[in-house]
């Protein structure tokens, strides 16, 4: 789905009281293109609902289709059992950008970027779709990779939930300020400063179960030792749906 429409402009989420950045409103972003790049440097989301009255918040990896969202779990979970029908969800990602040291406890803040999608969260229970949505659960982050695997069995497909929800509302929130001290602050002599946070990918380690002569696929060249995890997600989804 392209971010652009050539009569109207960037495309957009409608904004109404659930998705509203109410405070900081110069933070708040609505535009596909942001919403779905923060989305798509991401790989672990955390979704929340509600049971009889009671609020769950549910830590799952996930991913996009246009304005879709997609994650999975186990069959006999509660969340997916709680939104197979249609629930009201909330998934929301967040990237940890820095933790900002102000001259006054009530200016310590951070830096991030997040978002948050509201929509009718269901279970994918149409066959095709299900079999297709399993093999982007790993493609998406790896592509091509699903092609050179051993298939899951129909016992591992039955014990695996797919959940969509169709983004009916969304809202990105972005801080990049760094230190915001009140401007008689900044003749005091206490120190302050911007401690930058990045996830990095470490060396790969190999099972030790591998037969002899198994190596590492090129195609898992985006993640490398030393790489942004927020690049190599981009990366691989990118190329998974290019």
């Amino acid at each position: 789905m392209s971010d652009t429409d050539a009569l109207t402009g960037p495309l957009a989420y409608p904004v109404d009281a659930r998705n509203r950045v109410k405070r900081r409103h110069d933070r708040g972003f609505y535009d596909h293109e942001t919403v779905h790049r923060l989305l798509d440097a991401a790989a672990l989301c955390h979704v929340a609902y509600v049971v009889d009255g009671q609020p769950y918040c549910t830590p799952t990896l996930f991913w996009r289709e246009g304005t879709r969202l997609y994650w999975h779990g186990s069959s006999a979970s509660r969340m997916l059992r709680n939104l197979a029908e249609g629930e009201p969800a909330c998934l929301t990602v967040t990237h940890f950008d820095s933790i900002v040291l102000a001259r006054c406890g009530f200016n310590h803040s951070a830096d991030y970027r997040s978002v948050m999608a509201f929509g009718q969260a269901r279970l994918v229970a149409d066959p095709a779709e299900k079999r297709r949505a399993l093999v982007m659960m790993v493609d998406r982050f790896f592509p091509h990779r699903t092609a050179g695997l051993r298939a899951s069995t129909e016992q591992e497909t039955k014990a695996t939930a797919v959940i969509v929800m169709e983004i009916e509302r969304a809202s990105a929130k972005i801080r990049a300020k760094g230190v915001a001290d009140e401007e008689e602050d900044y003749a005091l002599p206490i120190y302050a400063e911007r401690l930058p946070l990045r996830t990095v990918i470490g060396a790969p380690e190999p099972c030790p179960r591998l037969q002899p002569g198994v190596m590492r696929s090129p195609d898992l060249a985006a993640y490398r030792e030393g790489r942004s995890l927020e690049e190599a997600l981009s990366e691989a989804y990118a190329e998974a749906y290019r």
